[in-house]
Protein backbone atom coordinates (compact mmCIF):
# COMPACT_ATOMS: atom_id res chain seq x y z
CA UNK A 1 0.00 0.00 0.00
CA UNK A 2 1.74 3.13 -1.35
CA UNK A 3 3.14 4.97 2.09
CA UNK A 4 1.18 2.92 4.39
CA UNK A 5 -1.87 4.66 3.12
CA UNK A 6 -4.78 2.59 2.20
CA UNK A 7 -5.83 3.49 -1.21
CA UNK A 8 -9.63 3.67 -1.78
CA UNK A 9 -11.87 4.19 -4.64
CA UNK A 10 -15.54 6.04 -4.10
CA UNK A 11 -17.54 5.90 -6.72
CA UNK A 12 -20.91 6.92 -7.18
CA UNK A 13 -23.42 5.98 -9.77
CA UNK A 14 -27.03 6.22 -11.10
CA UNK A 15 -27.50 3.09 -12.65
CA UNK A 16 -31.56 3.48 -13.22
CA UNK A 17 -31.05 3.43 -17.46
CA UNK A 18 -29.04 0.59 -17.60
CA UNK A 19 -32.15 -1.28 -15.86
CA UNK A 20 -34.12 0.25 -18.77
CA UNK A 21 -31.82 -2.38 -21.29
CA UNK A 22 -30.55 -4.91 -18.99
CA UNK A 23 -29.29 -7.57 -21.48
CA UNK A 24 -26.76 -5.06 -23.33
CA UNK A 25 -25.73 -2.21 -20.80
CA UNK A 26 -25.03 -4.56 -18.11
CA UNK A 27 -22.54 -6.12 -19.36
CA UNK A 28 -21.24 -2.54 -20.99
CA UNK A 29 -21.43 -1.28 -17.89
CA UNK A 30 -19.62 -3.40 -15.50
CA UNK A 31 -16.73 -4.18 -17.69
CA UNK A 32 -15.82 -0.26 -17.70
CA UNK A 33 -16.07 -0.12 -14.07
CA UNK A 34 -14.18 -3.13 -13.47
CA UNK A 35 -11.95 -1.92 -16.03
CA UNK A 36 -11.49 1.17 -13.72
CA UNK A 37 -11.12 -0.83 -10.64
CA UNK A 38 -8.10 -3.05 -12.31
CA UNK A 39 -6.25 0.85 -13.90
CA UNK A 40 -6.62 2.44 -9.95
CA UNK A 41 -5.42 -0.53 -7.85
CA UNK A 42 -7.69 0.06 -4.85
CA UNK A 43 -7.69 -1.28 -1.44
CA UNK A 44 -11.38 -0.63 -0.50
CA UNK A 45 -13.99 0.06 -2.87
CA UNK A 46 -17.34 1.76 -2.12
CA UNK A 47 -20.29 2.01 -4.97
CA UNK A 48 -22.69 3.86 -4.32
CA UNK A 49 -25.90 3.64 -6.75
CA UNK A 50 -28.91 5.40 -7.20
CA UNK A 51 -32.14 4.23 -8.89
CA UNK A 52 -31.45 0.41 -8.60
CA UNK A 53 -33.36 -1.54 -10.53
CA UNK A 54 -34.50 1.55 -13.17
CA UNK A 55 -38.03 3.39 -13.31
CA UNK A 56 -39.56 -0.31 -13.51
CA UNK A 57 -38.00 -1.89 -10.68
CA UNK A 58 -41.10 -3.89 -10.02
CA UNK A 59 -39.75 -6.01 -12.20
CA UNK A 60 -36.24 -5.84 -12.06
CA UNK A 61 -35.05 -8.12 -9.30
CA UNK A 62 -33.71 -10.57 -11.41
CA UNK A 63 -31.24 -7.82 -13.34
CA UNK A 64 -30.40 -6.35 -10.14
CA UNK A 65 -29.44 -9.76 -8.82
CA UNK A 66 -27.52 -10.43 -12.00
CA UNK A 67 -25.69 -7.13 -11.93
CA UNK A 68 -24.40 -7.83 -7.83
CA UNK A 69 -23.65 -11.31 -9.17
CA UNK A 70 -21.41 -9.86 -12.45
CA UNK A 71 -19.51 -7.69 -9.79
CA UNK A 72 -18.61 -10.32 -7.65
CA UNK A 73 -17.21 -13.22 -9.74
CA UNK A 74 -15.54 -10.85 -12.04
CA UNK A 75 -11.76 -11.68 -12.29
CA UNK A 76 -10.91 -8.04 -11.17
CA UNK A 77 -12.81 -8.57 -7.87
CA UNK A 78 -11.27 -12.09 -6.56
CA UNK A 79 -8.93 -11.23 -4.39
CA UNK A 80 -11.70 -8.83 -2.42
CA UNK A 81 -12.46 -11.33 -0.33
CA UNK A 82 -14.81 -9.23 2.20
CA UNK A 83 -17.44 -7.99 0.66
CA UNK A 84 -21.27 -5.95 1.87
CA UNK A 85 -24.27 -5.26 -0.26
CA UNK A 86 -27.20 -3.19 0.99
CA UNK A 87 -29.60 -3.00 -1.72
CA UNK A 88 -32.93 -0.73 -0.82
CA UNK A 89 -35.47 -3.13 -2.91
CA UNK A 90 -39.17 -2.93 -1.26
CA UNK A 91 -41.05 -0.27 -3.67
CA UNK A 92 -44.21 -1.56 -1.46
CA UNK A 93 -43.00 0.95 1.20
CA UNK A 94 -43.85 4.14 0.23
CA UNK A 95 -42.53 5.59 3.22
CA UNK A 96 -39.43 3.45 3.35
CA UNK A 97 -38.43 2.84 0.03
CA UNK A 98 -35.33 5.05 -1.70
CA UNK A 99 -33.61 2.75 -4.02
CA UNK A 100 -29.97 2.74 -3.04
CA UNK A 101 -27.54 0.26 -3.10
CA UNK A 102 -24.30 0.64 -1.49
CA UNK A 103 -21.94 -2.21 -2.21
CA UNK A 104 -17.93 -2.36 -0.85
CA UNK A 105 -15.33 -4.84 -1.73
CA UNK A 106 -12.68 -5.07 0.87
CA UNK A 107 -9.61 -6.60 -0.04
CA UNK A 108 -7.83 -9.52 1.44
CA UNK A 109 -4.66 -7.75 2.57
CA UNK A 110 -6.92 -5.55 4.94
CA UNK A 111 -6.93 -6.95 7.86
CA UNK A 112 -8.62 -4.36 10.40
CA UNK A 113 -11.85 -4.06 9.28
CA UNK A 114 -15.20 -3.34 11.27
CA UNK A 115 -18.33 -2.21 10.44
CA UNK A 116 -20.48 0.27 13.23
CA UNK A 117 -24.18 -1.26 14.57
CA UNK A 118 -26.05 1.06 14.73
CA UNK A 119 -28.38 0.17 16.88
CA UNK A 120 -26.09 -2.00 19.38
CA UNK A 121 -23.61 1.42 19.14
CA UNK A 122 -20.20 -0.88 18.46
CA UNK A 123 -18.13 -1.80 15.88
CA UNK A 124 -17.72 -5.79 14.47
CA UNK A 125 -15.79 -7.61 12.67
CA UNK A 126 -16.41 -7.92 8.78
CA UNK A 127 -15.27 -11.28 7.41
CA UNK A 128 -16.88 -12.89 4.17
CA UNK A 129 -19.45 -11.42 2.01
CA UNK A 130 -23.14 -10.47 2.91
CA UNK A 131 -25.99 -9.17 0.80
CA UNK A 132 -29.12 -7.60 2.37
CA UNK A 133 -31.60 -7.13 -0.04
CA UNK A 134 -35.38 -6.48 -0.42
CA UNK A 135 -36.61 -4.92 2.76
CA UNK A 136 -33.15 -3.66 4.54
CA UNK A 137 -35.24 -1.70 7.59
CA UNK A 138 -33.87 -4.18 9.97
CA UNK A 139 -30.06 -4.24 9.44
CA UNK A 140 -28.27 -2.48 12.16
CA UNK A 141 -24.99 -2.00 9.97
CA UNK A 142 -26.53 0.61 8.24
CA UNK A 143 -28.84 3.79 8.37
CA UNK A 144 -31.39 4.80 6.09
CA UNK A 145 -33.86 7.32 5.53
CA UNK A 146 -36.02 8.59 3.18
CA UNK A 147 -36.27 12.49 3.02
CA UNK A 148 -40.13 14.13 4.46
CA UNK A 149 -42.60 14.91 2.10
CA UNK A 150 -42.48 18.57 3.25
CA UNK A 151 -39.42 18.88 1.16
CA UNK A 152 -41.08 18.45 -1.75
CA UNK A 153 -44.25 19.00 -1.41
CA UNK A 154 -45.65 20.03 -4.91
CA UNK A 155 -43.98 16.75 -5.95
CA UNK A 156 -44.61 13.37 -6.17
CA UNK A 157 -43.01 11.47 -3.09
CA UNK A 158 -39.93 10.22 -4.85
CA UNK A 159 -37.34 7.97 -4.16
CA UNK A 160 -35.12 10.35 -2.60
CA UNK A 161 -32.76 9.77 0.63
CA UNK A 162 -29.56 8.46 1.84
CA UNK A 163 -27.44 5.48 3.42
CA UNK A 164 -25.07 5.73 5.53
CA UNK A 165 -22.77 3.14 6.80
CA UNK A 166 -19.61 3.65 9.06
CA UNK A 167 -16.42 1.75 8.96
CA UNK A 168 -12.81 1.77 10.82
CA UNK A 169 -10.35 0.33 8.59
CA UNK A 170 -6.97 -0.10 9.76
CA UNK A 171 -7.61 2.09 12.84
CA UNK A 172 -9.21 5.41 10.95
CA UNK A 173 -12.64 5.62 11.56
CA UNK A 174 -15.82 7.46 9.13
CA UNK A 175 -18.70 7.79 7.67
CA UNK A 176 -19.69 6.66 4.00
CA UNK A 177 -22.94 8.13 3.18
CA UNK A 178 -24.79 7.54 -0.16
CA UNK A 179 -27.37 10.43 -0.98
CA UNK A 180 -30.06 10.77 -3.80
CA UNK A 181 -31.80 14.85 -4.36
CA UNK A 182 -34.32 15.94 -6.04
CA UNK A 183 -34.14 16.67 -9.51
CA UNK A 184 -35.35 19.54 -11.95
CA UNK A 185 -38.85 18.86 -13.28
CA UNK A 186 -38.88 21.87 -15.76
CA UNK A 187 -36.69 23.69 -17.68
CA UNK A 188 -38.82 27.01 -17.22
CA UNK A 189 -39.17 26.90 -13.63
CA UNK A 190 -35.42 26.11 -13.64
CA UNK A 191 -34.40 29.53 -15.33
CA UNK A 192 -36.93 31.69 -13.75
CA UNK A 193 -34.00 32.21 -10.94
CA UNK A 194 -31.30 31.30 -9.13
CA UNK A 195 -31.37 29.96 -6.93
CA UNK A 196 -34.18 27.81 -8.77
CA UNK A 197 -36.90 26.50 -6.37
CA UNK A 198 -35.66 22.87 -6.97
CA UNK A 199 -31.80 24.11 -5.62
CA UNK A 200 -33.85 25.54 -2.66
CA UNK A 201 -35.35 22.17 -1.86
CA UNK A 202 -32.09 20.36 -2.30
CA UNK A 203 -30.42 22.83 -0.54
CA UNK A 204 -32.90 22.19 2.56
CA UNK A 205 -32.24 18.51 2.25
CA UNK A 206 -29.21 18.68 1.73
CA UNK A 207 -28.73 21.06 5.00
CA UNK A 208 -31.34 18.48 7.14
CA UNK A 209 -28.99 15.77 6.55
CA UNK A 210 -25.57 17.34 7.55
CA UNK A 211 -27.53 18.81 10.17
CA UNK A 212 -29.10 15.32 11.34
CA UNK A 213 -25.23 13.95 11.18
CA UNK A 214 -23.83 16.46 13.55
CA UNK A 215 -26.72 16.52 16.11
CA UNK A 216 -27.68 12.66 16.48
CA UNK A 217 -26.48 10.09 19.01
CA UNK A 218 -23.54 8.72 17.28
CA UNK A 219 -20.49 10.53 17.96
CA UNK A 220 -19.27 12.85 15.37
CA UNK A 221 -16.89 11.09 12.53
CA UNK A 222 -15.31 12.61 9.58
CA UNK A 223 -17.62 11.25 6.48
CA UNK A 224 -17.56 11.18 2.58
CA UNK A 225 -20.31 11.91 1.10
CA UNK A 226 -21.20 10.67 -2.75
CA UNK A 227 -23.96 9.86 -4.74
CA UNK A 228 -26.51 11.97 -7.25
CA UNK A 229 -27.18 15.56 -5.28
CA UNK A 230 -28.96 16.59 -8.93
CA UNK A 231 -26.62 19.77 -8.51
CA UNK A 232 -27.46 22.06 -11.65
CA UNK A 233 -26.01 25.09 -13.12
CA UNK A 234 -27.78 28.56 -13.18
CA UNK A 235 -30.01 28.04 -16.10
CA UNK A 236 -30.64 31.20 -17.50
CA UNK A 237 -27.27 32.27 -16.90
CA UNK A 238 -26.32 29.79 -19.22
CA UNK A 239 -28.88 30.66 -21.60
CA UNK A 240 -27.76 34.33 -21.61
CA UNK A 241 -24.45 33.25 -22.36
CA UNK A 242 -25.39 30.78 -25.14
CA UNK A 243 -27.55 33.17 -26.60
CA UNK A 244 -25.81 36.49 -26.78
CA UNK A 245 -26.87 38.53 -29.79
CA UNK A 246 -29.87 36.58 -30.46
CA UNK A 247 -34.07 37.48 -30.45
CA UNK A 248 -36.15 35.00 -28.60
CA UNK A 249 -39.35 33.65 -30.32
CA UNK A 250 -41.94 32.07 -27.97
CA UNK A 251 -44.05 29.02 -29.49
CA UNK A 252 -47.61 28.76 -28.16
CA UNK A 253 -49.45 25.51 -27.82
CA UNK A 254 -53.35 26.47 -26.09
CA UNK A 255 -52.32 29.34 -24.74
CA UNK A 256 -48.91 28.49 -22.44
CA UNK A 257 -45.81 29.13 -23.97
CA UNK A 258 -44.66 25.35 -25.20
CA UNK A 259 -40.91 26.56 -26.07
CA UNK A 260 -38.41 29.87 -26.29
CA UNK A 261 -36.39 29.41 -29.68
CA UNK A 262 -33.10 31.84 -29.98
CA UNK A 263 -32.66 33.14 -33.58
CA UNK A 264 -29.40 34.95 -34.66
CA UNK A 265 -29.35 38.28 -36.88
CA UNK A 266 -29.19 35.68 -39.87
CA UNK A 267 -32.68 34.01 -38.73
CA UNK A 268 -30.19 30.65 -37.60
CA UNK A 269 -31.59 29.18 -34.72
CA UNK A 270 -28.92 28.79 -32.07
CA UNK A 271 -31.22 27.13 -29.18
CA UNK A 272 -34.73 25.85 -28.25
CA UNK A 273 -35.45 25.51 -24.68
CA UNK A 274 -38.95 23.63 -23.82
CA UNK A 275 -39.62 22.45 -20.50
CA UNK A 276 -37.75 19.20 -21.19
CA UNK A 277 -35.85 20.18 -23.97
CA UNK A 278 -32.67 22.07 -24.25
CA UNK A 279 -30.92 22.08 -27.62
CA UNK A 280 -28.43 24.16 -29.11
CA UNK A 281 -26.81 23.92 -32.51
CA UNK A 282 -23.00 22.60 -31.46
CA UNK A 283 -25.06 20.81 -28.69
CA UNK A 284 -22.05 18.03 -28.86
CA UNK A 285 -18.98 20.19 -28.74
CA UNK A 286 -19.60 23.40 -26.02
CA UNK A 287 -19.88 21.56 -22.96
CA UNK A 288 -16.98 19.16 -23.90
CA UNK A 289 -14.25 21.35 -25.53
CA UNK A 290 -11.93 21.71 -22.60
CA UNK A 291 -14.05 19.39 -19.90
CA UNK A 292 -16.62 22.04 -19.85
CA UNK A 293 -14.75 24.56 -17.86
CA UNK A 294 -16.47 27.55 -19.07
CA UNK A 295 -19.37 26.20 -17.55
CA UNK A 296 -18.18 25.89 -14.40
CA UNK A 297 -18.73 29.33 -13.71
CA UNK A 298 -22.54 28.55 -13.52
CA UNK A 299 -21.99 25.49 -11.09
CA UNK A 300 -22.56 27.22 -8.00
CA UNK A 301 -24.66 25.17 -5.79
CA UNK A 302 -22.69 23.90 -3.45
CA UNK A 303 -21.00 27.60 -2.63
CA UNK A 304 -23.76 27.32 0.03
CA UNK A 305 -21.75 24.83 1.95
CA UNK A 306 -18.22 26.20 1.86
CA UNK A 307 -16.28 25.33 5.09
CA UNK A 308 -18.60 22.47 5.31
CA UNK A 309 -18.32 20.40 2.57
CA UNK A 310 -15.08 20.28 0.39
CA UNK A 311 -14.28 19.15 -3.16
CA UNK A 312 -11.54 18.32 -5.87
CA UNK A 313 -11.03 20.41 -8.77
CA UNK A 314 -13.26 19.08 -11.22
CA UNK A 315 -11.69 18.56 -14.42
CA UNK A 316 -14.13 16.75 -15.95
CA UNK A 317 -17.25 17.00 -18.29
CA UNK A 318 -20.34 17.23 -16.69
CA UNK A 319 -21.86 13.93 -15.69
CA UNK A 320 -25.48 14.22 -16.88
CA UNK A 321 -27.94 13.96 -18.97
CA UNK A 322 -25.87 11.43 -21.67
CA UNK A 323 -27.55 9.61 -24.93
CA UNK A 324 -28.59 6.33 -23.60
CA UNK A 325 -28.13 4.35 -27.16
CA UNK A 326 -24.62 2.52 -26.72
CA UNK A 327 -23.25 4.10 -30.00
CA UNK A 328 -23.73 7.67 -28.55
CA UNK A 329 -21.55 6.85 -25.52
CA UNK A 330 -19.97 10.68 -25.50
CA UNK A 331 -22.99 13.01 -26.72
CA UNK A 332 -25.44 14.76 -24.49
CA UNK A 333 -29.21 14.27 -24.50
CA UNK A 334 -31.08 17.41 -25.62
CA UNK A 335 -33.28 17.56 -22.37
CA UNK A 336 -31.56 19.37 -19.78
CA UNK A 337 -28.33 22.36 -19.30
CA UNK A 338 -25.28 19.70 -19.02
CA UNK A 339 -24.64 19.67 -15.00
CA UNK A 340 -22.42 17.92 -12.59
CA UNK A 341 -25.19 16.24 -10.76
CA UNK A 342 -23.13 13.37 -9.17
CA UNK A 343 -20.13 14.09 -6.75
CA UNK A 344 -18.04 13.04 -4.12
CA UNK A 345 -17.65 15.73 -1.01
CA UNK A 346 -15.61 15.39 1.98
CA UNK A 347 -16.61 16.80 5.61
CA UNK A 348 -13.39 19.14 6.71
CA UNK A 349 -11.87 16.13 8.58
CA UNK A 350 -12.38 13.52 6.08
CA UNK A 351 -10.26 16.16 3.82
CA UNK A 352 -7.47 15.53 6.84
CA UNK A 353 -7.85 11.70 6.04
CA UNK A 354 -6.52 12.36 2.88
CA UNK A 355 -2.60 11.23 2.79
CA UNK A 356 -0.10 13.92 1.03
CA UNK A 357 -3.54 15.86 0.18
CA UNK A 358 -0.79 18.55 -1.06
CA UNK A 359 0.39 16.56 -3.94
CA UNK A 360 -1.12 16.31 -7.29
CA UNK A 361 -0.79 12.71 -7.35
CA UNK A 362 -2.92 12.72 -3.97
CA UNK A 363 -5.90 11.99 -5.53
CA UNK A 364 -7.99 11.36 -9.32
CA UNK A 365 -10.99 12.48 -9.56
CA UNK A 366 -12.74 11.57 -12.76
CA UNK A 367 -15.86 9.73 -14.95
CA UNK A 368 -15.66 6.69 -15.69
CA UNK A 369 -16.45 5.36 -19.34
CA UNK A 370 -16.01 9.13 -21.06
CA UNK A 371 -16.68 8.09 -24.72
CA UNK A 372 -18.57 4.23 -23.47
CA UNK A 373 -22.82 4.51 -22.73
CA UNK A 374 -23.21 4.02 -19.15
CA UNK A 375 -26.46 5.26 -19.36
CA UNK A 376 -27.59 8.79 -18.79
CA UNK A 377 -25.35 9.09 -15.70
CA UNK A 378 -21.35 8.99 -16.33
CA UNK A 379 -20.28 7.32 -12.93
CA UNK A 380 -17.80 9.61 -10.80
CA UNK A 381 -15.09 8.76 -8.25
CA UNK A 382 -12.40 9.77 -6.11
CA UNK A 383 -9.17 7.67 -5.58
CA UNK A 384 -7.03 8.59 -3.08
CA UNK A 385 -4.93 6.66 -0.08
CA UNK A 386 -6.70 7.27 3.33
CA UNK A 387 -4.08 7.57 6.34
CA UNK A 388 -4.22 4.57 9.28
CA UNK A 389 -4.75 4.94 13.04
CA UNK A 390 -6.11 8.60 13.21
CA UNK A 391 -8.62 7.16 15.30
CA UNK A 392 -11.78 8.87 15.79
CA UNK A 393 -12.17 12.26 14.79
CA UNK A 394 -14.80 14.73 16.07
CA UNK A 395 -15.10 17.65 14.49
CA UNK A 396 -16.45 19.61 17.84
CA UNK A 397 -13.38 18.46 19.98
CA UNK A 398 -10.82 20.55 17.25
CA UNK A 399 -9.23 23.21 18.06
CA UNK A 400 -10.36 25.29 15.93
CA UNK A 401 -13.55 23.52 15.30
CA UNK A 402 -15.83 24.76 11.94
CA UNK A 403 -18.35 27.23 12.63
CA UNK A 404 -21.41 24.58 12.19
CA UNK A 405 -20.48 22.65 15.42
CA UNK A 406 -21.38 23.60 18.63
CA UNK A 407 -21.56 21.24 22.03
CA UNK A 408 -23.29 22.17 24.79
CA UNK A 409 -20.71 23.01 28.10
CA UNK A 410 -20.86 21.27 30.58
CA UNK A 411 -21.26 23.98 32.96
CA UNK A 412 -23.61 25.59 30.49
CA UNK A 413 -26.22 26.32 33.50
CA UNK A 414 -23.84 28.67 35.38
CA UNK A 415 -22.99 30.30 32.47
CA UNK A 416 -26.51 31.21 31.68
CA UNK A 417 -27.18 32.72 35.27
CA UNK A 418 -24.70 35.30 34.14
CA UNK A 419 -27.07 36.81 32.21
CA UNK A 420 -28.81 39.36 32.97
CA UNK A 421 -32.08 38.58 31.62
CA UNK A 422 -31.65 34.66 32.97
CA UNK A 423 -34.23 34.46 35.51
CA UNK A 424 -36.81 35.72 33.30
CA UNK A 425 -35.45 33.13 30.35
CA UNK A 426 -35.86 30.41 32.77
CA UNK A 427 -39.38 31.21 34.28
CA UNK A 428 -40.39 31.37 30.57
CA UNK A 429 -38.78 27.96 30.15
CA UNK A 430 -40.26 26.48 33.21
CA UNK A 431 -43.81 27.69 32.63
CA UNK A 432 -43.91 26.34 29.05
CA UNK A 433 -43.73 29.73 27.09
CA UNK A 434 -41.07 29.22 24.97
CA UNK A 435 -42.28 28.18 21.47
CA UNK A 436 -41.16 24.88 20.63
CA UNK A 437 -38.98 24.30 18.13
CA UNK A 438 -37.39 21.49 16.04
CA UNK A 439 -33.97 19.88 16.76
CA UNK A 440 -32.61 21.45 13.51
CA UNK A 441 -33.52 24.95 14.53
CA UNK A 442 -32.32 24.16 18.30
CA UNK A 443 -28.98 23.29 17.38
CA UNK A 444 -28.31 25.36 14.61
CA UNK A 445 -25.82 28.14 15.61
CA UNK A 446 -26.35 30.40 12.59
CA UNK A 447 -29.98 31.98 13.47
CA UNK A 448 -31.63 35.18 13.41
CA UNK A 449 -30.05 38.37 13.96
CA UNK A 450 -31.70 41.05 15.22
CA UNK A 451 -30.53 44.81 14.69
CA UNK A 452 -31.31 47.91 16.90
CA UNK A 453 -30.05 51.46 16.54
CA UNK A 454 -29.06 53.08 20.44
CA UNK A 455 -29.03 57.04 21.50
CA UNK A 456 -25.24 57.11 20.07
CA UNK A 457 -26.44 56.22 16.72
CA UNK A 458 -24.70 52.71 16.87
CA UNK A 459 -26.30 49.77 15.81
CA UNK A 460 -26.32 46.74 18.30
CA UNK A 461 -26.39 42.93 16.65
CA UNK A 462 -28.09 40.70 18.57
CA UNK A 463 -27.04 37.11 18.01
CA UNK A 464 -28.27 34.08 19.59
CA UNK A 465 -28.42 30.57 19.72
CA UNK A 466 -31.01 28.03 21.22
CA UNK A 467 -29.49 25.00 23.54
CA UNK A 468 -32.01 22.46 24.56
CA UNK A 469 -31.96 21.63 28.41
CA UNK A 470 -34.11 18.51 29.42
CA UNK A 471 -37.62 19.30 27.49
CA UNK A 472 -37.55 23.11 27.08
CA UNK A 473 -34.99 25.33 24.92
CA UNK A 474 -33.08 28.44 26.29
CA UNK A 475 -31.99 31.51 23.81
CA UNK A 476 -28.73 32.66 24.50
CA UNK A 477 -27.83 36.17 23.40
CA UNK A 478 -24.84 38.16 22.50
CA UNK A 479 -25.16 41.25 21.56
CA UNK A 480 -22.66 43.32 19.65
CA UNK A 481 -22.30 47.18 19.23
CA UNK A 482 -21.10 48.48 15.73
Amino acid sequence: MAGNGVPVLLVTANVGSIFEEPSMMLKIWTEEFLSTILRLDPKFIALHCQEVGGKNYEHSTRQVEDFVRLLMSSEELRLFDKIRVFLDEDYSSAEHFTALGNLYFIHESLKEVLLWDFQECTFIPVDGKEIHSGNIEAVTTKEKAKFPQEFFPECKWSRKGFLRTRWSISGTVFDLINIHLFHDASNFIAMETFPSVYSKTRRRALEHTLDRFHNDKYSNVPYFLFGDFNFRTDTAGVIKKLTEDTQERRLSNKGSISKLQFHNKDDDLILTLGKKEFSYYEHQNVFVQNSGQWLREYDRELEDFDGRLFEFPIKFVPSYPFEEDVNEGSNYMQTRVPAWCDRVLLSPTAKMLVQDISSPDAMEYGIIGPTTCMGDHKPVYLRANLTVDEGMINCCSLSSAPEFCFRVPSNYVELLSMLLDYDVMNEASESGTMSSLSSREIFNNNNDNHSNNNNNGATTITRYIHIKHADSSVKIFRETTV
